[in-house]
């Protein structure tokens, strides 16, 4: 059997290796700095990455500059990459290959190894952050004596807590060791959390990840020239975060704590990576850095070795890649053009699609309403959002008045004869919808396309009385509009190529993602949480206490409980897409009298004056309630996780989206299911629900770690 290290030597079989190439440079005051450049020799599409045949190029690239410096050779070592990039970190395509916990601990401490002979040099060393430094990249510059960073650079981040693991080369003890511990939890856990949020180069130097930052055009000559300033005295580097005494002995435990219980009220104690990330942070306060790194080796080879991680890779290859190339789309080239949108409504929902449509498509908008006075008040709704963002420099004052005189408003549908797009945001009643594309279709051109944002209605039934029904496709956003990357693109029997490749044009132009769903009740997101929603309002009505359905869908992993995600949706508007549901599928939807109830009461829980749950409204729970047995934690997650099972496989069977991968896909972007779950099927897979129900399961081989 061969050995950990023969394993992971193995993985390096097919990869695209970063080569280390290295120049003398002679400094301004004498002596030499020996360049290490990172390049893959691939374009700028092809980040540099570090598998562990790269690893192994860089430390012997460092063994050999470490002999030359100390015969005197060298005075200086620094490191950079290749044009736009340093590093984009660890070559995830090999670490989810690993087999085993052995080898992915063999290569955390190959990690190690490899950027910690930056420390080791002998003389001192530099990284010069030309460009994005994700991960691993970030982790070369942690591990040098001086950093500077180009201040064109958007992106230095550690996001390794986003893909279900941790910084496992040194940045978990380096950074705060570095930074502190409030900037270290910002860097490693909260922004990886806030949909992998990074730094701009400004803000890595407010934190003191970096010592220096130089303007784009001259980056490289600049830092040799302040490095050599390091050398010989002239430059003073001051670095006012690094953690003291009193940081350590008062402030360090205490922040840690205070963001375990963040966690736990944001996110559950589900995500393993997290508190993973958490604890090695804790660590690091006292801990040596041999002991440090040993900690973050033996944490990357549990989480490498679960499911988590795995579920998260899948999910960001579903985000990265299926999500850009949409199933069933038609061409591109078959899409109309989009000069003019209307927008048929002047509330809440239609400011927010005006406001997308006007600041992404940069053309003209018009929104219609019953009257004078609320077009009025949607307009200046419109324009206010558009100077608020104008005032946290989201965009420019030029640019601020040129989007305010693209926002009209009228109450004559006329007015939309020109318009190539008109997308309507109205009651959710039939009828209404009905009326509304009877009176825009009298108007405009045959080929305007018609989009419904409905939720819960049949798209075709809505176009039931055009003329050109094939020029109608539901446009489902979620909500807040500006925040959800998710648009259902939903096309009926009747929609036609040129419709539907424009409405994917314009999804991407609004830089959504859209995912093609059949004309059924729900489409996918509704449909997956109307069944989720309808078994636990089903439990609490039928005698399961509602703190045993929370426990019961706690390893779901999802962001909220049932409950929580009622009150968010609005419990009116959650009853009513249970009705909907279930008066299309009366067999497996449960109609809710007690969510109608909870409805008229307005709340489920109770809050204090911040707006935390501090417990369940004592008279929710009264008007929910209802007799009967109740179920224990365990077999209601089995009856739920079984009727999911039940209802996703019938979605595919019907062919509501081409593969399980778009019910992932729609769940991760429209529902924030998270990361490390992989959205419903993999899950479903791993807890055996699928089998259960269907005999087989959804993806083969199922998405799980090597231990499992």
């Amino acid at each position: 059997m061969s050995t950990a290290v023969e394993q992971l030597e193995a993985l390096s079989a097919d990869e695209v290796v970063t080569h280390s190439y290295v120049r003398d440079v002679p400094l301004p005051s004498g002596g030499v700095l020996a360049l290490v450049t990172l390049d893959n020799g691939r374009d700028h599409t092809r980040p540099s990455t570090l598998g562990p045949a790269t690893l192994r190029e860089l430390g012997a690239t460092l063994d050999g500059l470490r002999q030359r410096a100390s015969s005197g050779e060298v005075q200086a070592i620094a490191v950079t990459g290749k044009p736009y990039f340093l590093a984009a970190g660890a070559d995830l395509s090999k670490v989810s290959q690993i087999p085993s916990r052995e080898v992915a601990v063999e290569l955390a401490r190959l990690g190690h190894a490899t950027l910690g002979k930056l420390h080791e040099a002998g003389v001192p060393t530099f990284v010069f952050v030309n460009g994005l430094a994700l991960g691993g990249g970030l982790e070369i510059a942690l591990h040098a004596d001086y950093r500077t960073v180009d201040s064109s650079v958007a992106a230095v981040a550690l996001p390794e807590v986003f893909l279900g693991i941790v910084p496992a080369w040194g940045g978990a003890w380096l950074l705060p060791n570095l930074v502190g511990i409030e900037n270290a939890l910002r860097v490693v856990i909260e922004n990886p959390l806030k949909n992998n949020r990074t730094l701009k180069a400004a803000e890595a130097l407010e934190l003191g990840i970096v010592d220096a930052e130089f303007g784009h055009a001259a980056f490289l000559e600049e830092s040799i020239r302040w490095a050599d300033g390091v050398l010989t005295g002239a430059v003073t580097v001051s670095r006012p975060n690094v953690p003291g005494r009193l940081e350590r002995a008062v402030k360090w435990d205490a922040a840690v704590s205070i963001a375990r219980k963040s966690l736990e009220s944001r996110i559950g104690t589900v995500a393993k990576s997290p508190y993973s990330a958490l604890a090695l942070l804790k660590a690091a306060r006292s801990a040596t850095r041999e002991e440090g790194f040993a900690s973050e080796d033996e944490a990357l080879g549990d989480l490498v070795s679960g499911d988590q991680f795995h579920a998260s890779m899948y999910a960001f290859d579903l985000v990265q890649k299926r999500a850009k190339r949409p199933a069933g789309a038609p061409s591109r080239d078959l899409a109309r053009k989009v000069g003019k949108v209307g927008v048929v409504g002047a509330g809440l929902m239609a400011s927010q699609f005006a406001l997308l449509f006007v600041r992404r498509l940069q053309v003209p908008v018009v929104i219609t309403d019953l009257d004078q006075e609320r077009v009025d008040a949607g307009v200046e709704r419109i324009r206010g959002e558009i100077a608020t963002l104008e005032s946290k420099g989201r965009i420019s004052p030029d640019e601020s008045k040129r989007l305010t005189a693209l926002v009209t408003g009228t109450t004559d549908i006329a007015d939309f004869a020109d318009a190539d797009w008109v997308i309507e945001a109205v009651f959710e009643e039939l009828g209404v919808k009905q009326d509304v594309f009877a009176r825009v279709e009298a108007v405009v051109s045959e080929t305007t396309v018609l989009a419904t944002n409905t939720s819960s209605l049949s798209v075709e039934e809505i176009g039931a009385r055009l003329a050109h029904p094939e020029r109608l496709v539901g446009f489902h956003f979620f909500n807040p509009v500006a925040v959800m990357p998710l648009i259902e693109v939903v096309r009926t029997a009747r929609t036609d190529d040129e419709t539907l490749s424009t409405a994917m044009v314009t999804a991407a132009a609004l830089k959504k993602n859209a995912v093609i769903t059949a004309d059924t009740p729900g489409f996918v997101v509704n449909r997956v949480l109307a069944k989720l929603l309808g078994e636990a309002m089903h439990a609490v009505e039928t005698g399961t206490p509602f703190e045993v359905v929370d426990r019961a869908t706690a390893p779901f992993g999802l962001p909220m409980t049932p409950f929580e995600l009622l009150e968010l949706v609005g419990l009116t508007v959650g009853a009513h897409v249970l009705d909907t549901h279930h008066a299309a599928f009366p067999d497996r939807f449960y109609a809710s009298d007690g969510l109608h109830r909870l409805a008229e009461h307005g709340r489920v829980f109770d809050r204090d004056k911040k707006g935390r749950r501090t417990g369940f409204d004592k008279k929710a729970v009264a008007l929910a309630a209802g007799p009967g047995t109740a179920l224990t934690e365990d077999e209601l997650r089995v009856r739920i996780e079984d009727g999911l099972a039940d209802e996703v496989g019938r979605m595919l069977d019907d062919h509501v989206v081409t593969a399980a991968e778009d019910i992932d896909l729609c769940l991760i972007l429209g529902a924030g299911y998270p990361f490390q779950m992989g959205g419903v099927t993999p899950y479903l897979d791993r807890v055996g629900a699928s089998e259960r129900v269907r005999g087989r399961t959804f993806h083969d081989p199922v998405v799980a770690g090597p231990g499992s």
